[in-house]
């Protein structure tokens, strides 16, 4: 038998809220929780109906079969830039951190493009390392500055805490200036790493 532990989560979250409330007094009775509760779903609304469009596009996306077809496109169009690996890692960094603006799960968003842009990479003679390293750059940049982020709502939630007018913009101007200097930081670090020659790791040659 297979327990949903999610269920039990939500048990406990209930009753030690229930039973604080009605010692505290903000809770009168069971009528008055599901207006709390209400009120609880309001501010995080915009954010559950941009997880819903962003779930119906990665499940089109696997329904479609496209990865395969970018995969191979894509590696054909790389052959005939014929640029250096350099410039297509990075260029992988920015495509990666503008990608993360739309889908923030860096599992969800690596489980769809490791199919995808690893193989086209390694078409053109390019590590899995050295790719990996690449979207693990772009990842982590603008991974602050995305409503998409599971933790963009409780970010927003610290900063009224102090500030009541704060919205999902203020989040955004506070976070942006940061995820900019990372992208460059670390993509100047990776540059410099890979002109080196350095290894990520014991077997992770770049090249």
């Amino acid at each position: 038998m297979v327990l949903d532990i999610a269920a039990f989560i939500a048990l406990l979250f209930a009753v030690v809220g229930y039973t604080y409330g009605r010692i505290t007094g903000s809770i009168s009775g069971l009528g008055t929780v599901p207006k709390i509760m209400a009120n609880g779903i309001i501010p995080v609304a915009p954010v559950i109906v941009l997880f819903f469009a962003a779930a119906q596009f990665l499940a089109y996306f696997e329904w479609t079969g496209l990865g395969s077809v970018i995969t191979v496109e894509g590696a054909n169009l790389l052959q005939k830039l014929d640029a250096p690996d350099l410039v297509v890692l990075i260029i992988v960094i920015t495509a990666i951190a503008i990608l993360n603006l739309m889908i923030s799960s860096g599992t969800a968003m690596w489980s769809i493009l490791a199919p995808i842009l690893v193989p086209m990479m390694m078409y053109i003679g390019q590590n899995p390392e050295a790719t990996l390293a690449a979207f693990m750059i772009g990842d982590s940049a603008t991974g602050p500055v995305t409503p998409m982020n599971a933790y963009f709502v409780l970010a927003v939630g610290y900063i009224q805490q102090y500030r009541k007018s704060a919205g999902i913009g203020t989040v955004i101007s506070f976070a942006l200036p940061l995820s900019f200097a990372i992208l460059i930081a670390w993509s100047a670090l990776f540059a410099l790493w890979y002109l080196l020659g350095v290894p990520l790791g014991p077997g992770g040659y770049l090249y």
